[in-house]
């Protein structure tokens, strides 16, 4: 048993030592992908670093960035969107909500990640209305 342990020690150490002076890595190598992040979870990094009255859930959350890129896509305005009388598209819940600096935070973050096509009409008229 001993000779076993002995030998497999000196196996593991033997492999080990012959890396090159590069500690390992093969100058062929490829270096690994970093990890792609998602549409999704960079607007939802964006929603939970927001202050809510209430907890919506990210599936919550999740649903207005495809409302808001098809009512932009449709030609709609941000204040369009967010009036009661429009799009309804006001991002809360029944037992959630924002203020509308919030709102438009989120507007901005959802059409960046779901539709950027739409990005730079949603910063004008954010900033024409002196919300952005």
């Amino acid at each position: 048993m001993r000779r076993t342990v002995v030998a497999l020690l000196a196996a593991g150490l033997a492999l080990a030592g012959c890396s090159s002076s590069t500690h390992g890595s093969r100058p062929d190598a490829k270096p690994s992908p970093s990890k792609t992040v998602s549409k999704a979870e960079q607007y939802l990094k964006v929603a939970h670093e927001i202050s809510f009255n209430g907890s919506p859930s990210d599936i919550d959350l999740l649903l207005f960035p495809p409302e808001w890129c098809k009512a932009l896509d449709a030609g709609h305005s941000v204040e369009w969107m967010l009036s009661i009388a429009g799009g309804g598209l006001y991002p809360a819940g029944d037992d959630w909500g924002t203020a509308k600096a919030d709102a438009y935070t989120l507007i901005v973050s959802g059409t960046k990640q779901f539709c950027p096509r739409n990005l730079a009409d949603v910063k004008e008229q954010l900033r024409a209305s002196g919300g952005y």
